[in-house]
This record gives structure tokens, sequence and C-alpha cells, in this order.
């Protein structure tokens, strides 16, 4: 086999060009630092490459789903559960569906913005109950980086002053449209706590951005970059210093190590061609999801690290999460036949509710939050769920059109988004026997979901029936049984995982220090959500971008001071 190897040796490889990897190459790159990244994927620019503003009426599909873009034609993203070529197993009895980006920006194209911090109990949440592992740092060591990162990125939301939602630089939220309206009326008079959303979608202009001009079509790729990417907020101002180097279909394979166990670099295959290629690098960051990342490093395996690479622990690998979920939605007769008026808003929800109980008062130990979702989006593919949910069961001519034009905007739903506590049971290896198109071998997953998941989305299925019930709305399906997981989205689906190479202070019982630096390894650095020690009731998104520009920070500290 013919290897190529590039003559220069860089400051860094970094390995994805999604949140983690995306904020690394800003951050090296504007601290002087020679970066190359490393994506699987293709290129894509979102101000060019976006099919915003496209009618669903302009597509034969109308918008409907196809292989690479599983959330719609239009959806930014590419990749999806499946991606040909690149299979994952599941061990017997495991339910799990594996998200993988293959584009610059990574999943940052696909995501609802949803902008949240982990908060002081999060980070502490074994000292509160007893389960899974605190954080080996605070909240207090991340909070300047969530400062940072919402003066850079920008976020819309409220101060709130709630103890552990903590506030933040926040722009104007935009106010609730009349479906939202209706859904705080309900939350007041059930008592949940139900607040601004805190998305990442400008309201006012931003470092040369320009601010929503409320197309609602984030998930399409922003053409005025007014919501967040990493495409065109990191790697593009980091391209713009004349100090990265962005490859793209260039598919990991695995870190090398020398003799003495440092990373020298990162073996990759172009996928254009199908050779094998190597770069070299002074310094390697994995920011691959964390998935891919355990993937890589169990696939690293040398005569220093023969279990694979940064793994003496064995915990590579190990307590993966995911976001608990379930969604309820109904028809709610307020909302037919309504006034025309004007229903402008981001791409995305004005309102959400925060997690307002005490679960020492509850039969499970964690919460979640309230996403709400509703309102006239254009039509297209899939409209309405189905116009035979609805009480007129539709029709034909013209009383079908009549129907549709009633019901149009007459859906609100909820979804919750909770906590999973890490467990021995939910965890990737290596398949012995299943490798991808370039022989690469594949990971094989465990999962497991236990009571305290259960019960908390039995405790989301209830609250979402009553607020539907407390608008005088009727819910499309059954209360789901416990036989059926009270309706949980099996492991992955959420698409929130983490976990796989978590941070501690103990180089027996976790692979990254609290820098995100691998233990057994001092120049390699994990900048994904492989660190998470725990998930939070957060989307995850907010806190990958704080931690990678805080181990980036660590790591330009280091090398001036030839540490590394």
């Amino acid at each position: 086999m013919t290897v190529f190897r590039q003559a220069k040796v860089y400051d860094v490889c970094i390995v994805g060009s999604g949140a983690g990897g995306g904020m690394a190459a800003y951050a090296l790159t504007k601290a002087g630092a020679e970066v190359v990244v490393l994506e699987a994927g293709e290129p894509w620019d979102n101000a060019k490459d976006s099919a915003m503003l496209t009618w669903p009426y302009e597509s034969p599909r109308r918008g409907k789903s196809t292989t690479e873009r599983p959330f719609g034609e239009f959806d930014a993203c590419i990749g999806g559960w499946e991606i040909p070529g690149e299979p994952y197993t599941r061990a017997p009895g495991t339910e799990f569906a594996w998200w993988r980006a293959r584009m610059v920006g990574g999943r940052t194209n696909h995501w609802g913005r949803i902008s949240l911090r982990f908060g002081p109990y999060d980070f502490k949440r074994k000292r509160r109950d007893g389960l899974g592992d605190d954080w080996p740092i605070s909240y207090d060591d991340v909070a300047p980086y969530y400062d940072k990162i919402d003066r850079l990125i920008g976020i819309f939301g409220s101060n709130e002053n709630l103890p552990n939602e903590p506030n933040g630089v926040f722009q104007p939220p935009p106010r609730p449209r009349c479906h939202e309206l209706l859904v705080k009326q309900a939350a007041d008079r059930l008592h949940v706590t139900c607040i601004p959303a805190r998305l990442s979608i400008l309201t006012r202009p931003l470092n040369g951005r320009a601010a929503c001009h409320y197309c609602g079509q984030c998930n399409r790729g922003c053409r005025v970059n007014a919501n967040f990417t990493a495409t065109n907020v990191l790697i593009a101002p980091a391209l713009a210093t004349g100090k990265l180097t962005l490859l793209t279909n260039a598919m990991a394979r695995e870190v090398l190590v020398d003799a003495s166990g440092r990373a020298t670099g990162v073996a990759y295959v172009d996928k254009t061609t199908g050779t094998d290629r190597r770069v070299r690098a002074k310094v390697v960051v994995l920011a691959a999801s964390a998935l891919e990342t355990a993937r890589l490093l169990l696939n690293s395996t040398s005569s220093p690290f023969p279990n694979g690479l940064a793994n003496s622990s064995g915990t590579v690998g190990k307590y993966i999460t995911d976001t608990t979920g379930t969604d309820v939605g109904g028809f709610i007769p307020k909302m037919i036949d309504h006034v025309p008026h004007n229903h402008d808003g981001v791409g995305g929800m004005h309102l959400y509710m925060p997690w307002w109980l005490d679960n020492a008062k509850l039969d499970f130990p964690r919460g979640y939050h309230i996403e709400v979702w509703g309102g006239t989006q254009v039509p297209s593919y899939g409209f309405l769920g189905g116009i035979h949910r609805y009480p007129s069961g539709g029709g034909y001519g013209k009383q079908l059109k009549d129907d549709y034009r009633r019901y149009y905007g007459a859906t609100i739903g909820f979804s919750g988004r909770g906590e999973m506590i890490p467990n021995d049971d939910s965890y990737c290896e290596i398949d012995p026997h299943t490798v991808d198109r370039w022989g690469i071998p594949v990971l094989r997953f465990h999962w497991k979901w236990t009571d305290h998941e259960y019960k908390q989305v039995k405790h989301m299925q209830e609250t979402f029936r009553a607020l539907i019930a407390e608008m005088g709305g009727q819910v499309f399906s059954p209360m789901p049984t416990a036989e059926q997981g009270y309706g949980i989205a099996a492991g992955g689906v959420i698409i929130h995982e983490l976990g796989g190479a978590r941070m501690g202070d103990d180089p027996k019982t976790s692979v990254t220090n609290r820098w995100c630096q691998a233990h057994d390894c001092k120049n390699l650095f994990v900048a994904d959500g492989g660190p998470f020690v725990s998930q939070a009731d957060k989307n995850p998104t907010w806190t990958i971008l704080a931690l990678s520009m805080r181990t980036s920070e660590y790591i330009t500290d280091q090398i001036k001071k030839g540490a590394l």
C-alpha cells in the first residue's frame, strides 16, 4: 500500500469541522498556530449552497426527505443515521441509531440552534443525588467561555435568574407568536415555567453578520449567516487568517504515535481517490463527534497503546449517553379559522420550558426541558401530518381544500429533552468482523435505558397531554404504554450523544483531564462531546463550544511554554 506523507509539520491537526473542531480552528489560528483540519465530508458554504427561499412546489418531491437528507430535501445537513459504505453494528437487543454529518461545519448545519448553558448543578450532580459522577470542573470554570461565545456567536434570550438555567449575554428575544401565547397561558395555569427561548440566531447585527429576517428556514442553512453554523462563523474567519488548511473528503483512519507514545499526526483516506495519506502535527485535536472520536481512539493501536490510544483506563467508548426524548402533538380548536395575521419569527421556538420541578419529590432523578412547536410554516410534503387526523377526516375537492385552510396552523406540540444518567450497559466498541468501505473497523453499540429514563419520559407524556388539554385541544395519539417505553426515542435518535472520552482527575477512571487533554498522551486533546461526564437536560452544543475554546486557550498557553 502506498502512503502519501506530507512533508509539512503543522502546529495542530484537528479532526472534524463542526462545533468543537470549528471553534478550535478559530481560536488556534487567531492565536497564530498553523492548523490543518481534516473533514470527512464535502465542501459546503451556507451563503451559496443553501436552499433558502426555495418554494416546495419548485421540486417534484415537495421537500420530501432523501437518503442523504433525512430531515427533508432542503435541509442543510448532508448525512444521516445510515450512510452508504459506512455501517455500524448493534449488539443483540440494542436499539441505537448513529447520526453522522458529512460536510464542512458538521452537525452545526443541522440543529435547532437551541443554545443552553449547563448550570451549576449539572457539573456536580453526584453530590446532589448520588448518581453518576461529578465533573472535575465546575460551572465557574466554564462561565467565562460561555460569555465569550455569547458575544462572538450571538444568542437571544432573557435573564431570568433561575438557579440552574444561567443568565447569558443575550440579544433581545423575538416576541411570542399566536400559538406560543396560547402555550404560555396554559403553562402559567399549570405552574410550568415558560420563558423566552435561547437560540443562537441574531435579532441584532453582530460582528458583520446581519440580523434574522424571519424567513423561518434556519434548517436550510442561512444565506445571510444570521444563525450559527461553524461553517461561516468559525471556519471562514479561520481561513481568512491564512493559517488554516482545510482538507475535505478526508476520512481519518487513526492517530499516529511515535515509540514514546507522543501523537505525531493522523492517517486518513482521501475519499476522492481512495489513497491513504498522512498529515503530521505537533498537537492533535479530535473533534470528530463523540462516537467517531471514540472509534478513532480505539482503532489507534500501537505498541505503547495495544488497547487503543489514551485507553489505559479502559474507559474509551464507555459511559456514552444521549438525550431522552418524546413528542406529543394535538389539534387545538382555538386555532382554526384564525384571522390572517403576522406569524413572523425565527426558524424555531420563541418560548421554551426549562426544568421546573424538584426531583426529590418525584420518582425519577433528573429533569428535562420542553420545546414548543406549531404555527404556520410553508406547506410542503407531509403537511399537517395528514388531514385524516383532524375532525373532518379530509375529503375531496372543495371540502378538502377548505379543510386544509381551516386547520392550517391548528397543531401545537411539545418535545421533551431530558437527562440520561450514564450506565455500564451503554457503550461502544470496535466490531471485530465489520469494516467500512475503506477497511476501517466500525463501531458496535450496546445500549440500555433504565427506569430513571423511562419514568422521566412518562412524566413528559403526562405533562404534554395536560398542556394540550389545558388549551382545549385533542391529542393525536394515545398515551404509550410501559411496554412501549412510554414513547421514549431510541438511543441516538435525538442526536445528542456524549461521552466515550470522559474527563476526570483520576487517569484510572477517565480518558481526559480537566483540560480535555488525554491522560496517556499529553499532546492529544478531545474537543467534541467525548469528554462530557454527564448529559444534563440541555442541548450540548453551547458547552461543546465553550469547552473547545477553553481547551484551545490551554493548548496555546502550553505551546508557548514549550510543554507540548
